[in-house]
């Protein structure tokens, strides 16, 4: 009888347990429209920042872009009391500056989004030649002092 008294009790408990943790379609539904919903949230987000960076990175290169021009214009001017041998060593050296500049304003304008890794890579490759772009001004102004 004790057997008998266990075994129903132990029954009745796991089909008990078995029925409530069970959800019903409706519920697994809802779970899932929720991770859905939060999927495409956080997928925007990150894709709003991923053009913001885009775009911030844009500006930022402008701006020294357009430093760069500068410095060539000042190059031109501060050359035009040279001496005509220097002169033409200076403008063909300024010329070569002046087309790596022109030539990463274009790179920067032809970049397509292409995925976050993709523009980190791209980010890195320029910066590395926005630096040694830099770099050669620099010793241009050193040559030139």
């Amino acid at each position: 009888m004790k057997n008998l008294i266990f075994t129903i009790t132990t029954t009745l408990l796991l089909t008990g347990a078995i029925f409530t943790s069970c959800n019903t379609a409706a519920e697994k539904v809802d779970k899932a429209e929720d991770k859905s919903i939060k999927a495409d949230e956080d997928f925007n987000t990150a894709k709003e920042e991923y053009l913001a960076d885009i775009e911030n990175f844009k500006k930022e290169t402008a701006v020294k872009i357009e430093a760069n021009n500068q410095m060539i214009a000042d190059f031109k001017v501060k050359i035009a009391s040279s001496k005509k041998d220097a002169q033409i060593y200076y403008q063909e050296q300024i010329a070569i500056l002046e087309q790596k500049n022109i030539a990463m304003k274009e790179k920067l304008d032809a970049y397509e989004e292409s995925g976050k890794d993709n523009w980190e890579s791209f980010k890195t490759e320029f910066n590395k030649d926005m630096n040694a772009l830099g770099e050669a001004f620099k010793n241009f102004t050193v040559k030139n002092e």
